[in-house]
């Protein structure tokens, strides 16, 4: 909001076209701002630091707009050249899109002065906020989705890679979120987004893929971790037909054994005692001395007593009968191909009956 807003308004574009043109995205809102979501592959260029930002606000409110201006110069003419060099640094030679938070004077000062640099420019109208509708809007849009479930361990997330890689259209929620969905979700994997990116990256997920065609997504509660899902996609996954996988209590094990197979023991005792309330007294105790003893299937074994009773509780409450496969002793590449074998005849029996 200090530098002199470019003067040619060609560089002003829609988010459609904004997603499509060429060049390296920078985003010009604090850090904080590009922490809690951004566009994916967007690299922040701060106008201004967190202290910044917060210090011009309050210099607005008490003092008025020109005020504001004033400070805003103080802060940023030291250093125009370090932010047209960081620019170069970012995008190489290529073009620059950019963008700030409402297409304000932030993102078409920034443009006016890396034009000047000899940058071609590309300003997103109505900025990252106008991402967001759009994000929404993708979010929320009405698609064929068919949702995979199962007990614990029974390798649905490995199938719906096989589909993935046999040309069918699927959404890895928890693989977008880092986190498995239980206790014992987080571990071995990165941070978690925030839910504002998490949103972020599922519609870019969606937008690539034909609304014709059906998408197979895991069934997730309303939490992965500590990422919400968009009550818009939630309330479609709740209502589409499901596939329940089935594996014997042995081949489970050997699943979650190999995926928990390297994850530190302390954390692994910390995650049972989450559940502890749940899973009682006694059997927290027996899983926890298992684990201590390097016994991780023997505590698998016990820990699936509380999912399974979990999962067939849901079952019961949503009142609908899933038709079920069961896969046992297939890898998740056949097991994939048995299931777009059957899948057809199945989610049609579902939609009659519900």
């Amino acid at each position: 909001m200090i530098l002199e807003p470019s003067k040619r308004q060609s560089n002003l574009i829609s988010i459609d076209k904004f997603r499509l043109a060429p060049g390296t995205i920078l985003d010009v809102r604090s850090p904080a701002e590009f922490a809690q979501g951004h566009i994916p592959g967007a690299q922040n260029l701060p106008l201004f630091s967190n202290e910044e930002r917060a210090q011009i606000g309050i210099c607005y409110k008490e003092k008025g707009q020109e005020a504001a201006i004033q400070l805003g110069h103080k802060f940023v003419d030291p250093r125009r050249v370090e932010m047209i060099r960081k620019a170069g640094q970012l995008a190489g030679e290529g073009s620059i899109r950019l963008h700030c938070w409402r297409g304000g004077l932030r993102s078409k000062g920034v443009g006016r002065l890396l034009e000047d640099a000899g940058f071609d420019v590309r300003l997103l109208e109505g900025g990252y906020k106008s991402y967001r509708r759009w994000a929404r809007d993708v979010v929320g849009a009405p698609r064929r989705i068919s949702i995979l479930t199962g007990l614990t361990g029974t390798g649905k997330t490995r199938i719906l890679k096989s589909m993935r890689e046999q040309g069918i259209q699927t959404l890895d929620l928890e693989g977008l979120a880092n986190h498995r969905g239980s206790s014992f979700g987080g571990l071995g994997m990165p941070p978690q987004p925030t839910t504002q990116y998490f949103e972020n990256l599922i519609a870019e997920r969606l937008v690539e893929m034909d609304p014709d065609l059906p998408v197979w997504i895991e069934a997730e509660s309303s939490r992965i971790g500590t990422c919400c899902l968009p009550e818009e996609l939630f309330s479609q996954m709740r209502s589409a037909p499901a596939i329940a996988i089935a594996r014997p209590i042995n081949e489970r094990l050997d699943i979650l054994t190999e995926m928990y197979g390297e994850a530190d023991g302390s954390k692994l005792i910390e995650a049972t005692k989450r559940i502890s309330q749940r899973l009682g007294g006694q059997r927290t105790k027996s899983a926890i001395d298992l684990i201590s003893e390097n016994d991780l299937r023997g505590a698998c074994r016990l820990i699936l007593d509380y999912y399974d009773r979990t999962y067939t509780v849901h079952r019961k409450r949503r009142g609908v009968s899933v038709p079920e496969i069961d896969v046992g002793g297939l890898s998740a590449t056949d097991a994939a191909a048995f299931l777009l074998e059957k899948a057809p005849s199945l989610v049609s029996s579902f939609s009659q009956s519900a």
